[in-house]
């Protein structure tokens, strides 16, 4: 795909990306496979909150097997696993302090993350890299990826792994997909809240673990990417969107932190790979 050659001109060291399509992206069906990549796609790079769908997709399958529900407790009084993975426990963004009353507000909170993390360790008696790496990393073939600290921040991979969950995330072979559909759908919806980067958004919605771009403006997808395009970017200079409408899903990854070089690169770029999946 021409278009991933965009990331040449980023001003970033080093940078990858890929590009999962559906086999029949008009129709939304057939097996997803890669459609493009571009740069080196073995290279491993921080996540930074790029973990954060990675641990909300182990969630999800632990609520499948039985293993925790998501209104069960978990975090601060009053707060479920379901209001930790979708930023509504109420905690503040790093500290294990609270801020409001559970699903009442939006606050991005890698703290709720870490709280997810250790309450699944605990339910499960599996510390909880190791229970990502059982329910997701393994069976899904991401060798190369890793988390070896935060369960909202720490997550290390590439993009050949990454191109991996993104085929997940379009036809579900580990979830049901009445799961993921759940999952992808607004949590809480109406509430108000400030998305890193792009300021306050209202609504700023989200699922569950995942962000969604609904009609949020500014917003680090592009401006042709549809409502219903969900997905996570990390402070690392990470990203990974799935545009269920396009049948197509990106991840690209850079060394350089998130600043005004990827405001200024990413949208342009996400509507340059959409228009040439349209035009396949």
């Amino acid at each position: 795909m021409d278009s991933l050659r965009m990331i040449e001109n980023w001003p970033v060291p080093t940078a990858a990306a890929v590009v999962v399509s559906r086999t029949d992206a008009s129709t939304g069906e057939g097996t997803p496979v890669v459609t493009g990549s571009h740069g080196p796609t073995g290279h491993r790079f921080a996540l930074a909150s790029v973990t954060k769908p990675l641990t909300a997709y182990a969630t999800l399958i632990a609520v499948e097997e039985g293993a925790v529900e998501l209104d069960e407790p978990a975090g601060p009084a009053g707060s479920t696993v379901r209001h930790l993975l979708a930023h509504t426990s109420g905690l503040a963004f790093e500290e294990d302090r609270p801020m409001a009353e559970p699903g009442t507000r939006r606050i991005y909170s890698n703290a709720g993350f870490e709280a997810l993390g250790d309450h699944l360790a605990k339910v499960t008696e599996i510390p909880f890299p190791q229970y990502l790496h059982e329910a997701v990393l393994a069976p899904l073939g991401m060798t190369a990826t890793e988390l070896p600290g935060s369960p909202a921040k720490d997550g290390v991979s590439n993009a050949d792994d990454l191109s991996r969950f993104a085929a997940e995330l379009l036809a579900p072979r580990l979830l049901s997909p009445s799961t993921l559909e759940a999952a992808t759908s607004v949590a809480f919806p109406g509430l108000k809240g400030v998305l890193p980067g792009y300021g306050n958004q209202s609504p700023n919605d989200w699922g569950l673990g995942f962000e969604i771009r609904d009609g949020k403006s500014p917003h680090w997808t592009g401006s042709s990417s549809s409502p219903r395009t969900f997905g996570h970017f990390g402070q690392s200079g990470t990203f990974l969107w799935v545009d269920p409408e396009a049948g197509a899903a990106c991840a690209a990854l850079a060394d350089r932190d998130f600043g005004q070089w990827a405001i200024d690169a990413w949208p342009p770029f996400t509507d340059a790979v959409l228009a040439e999946l349209r035009g396949a």
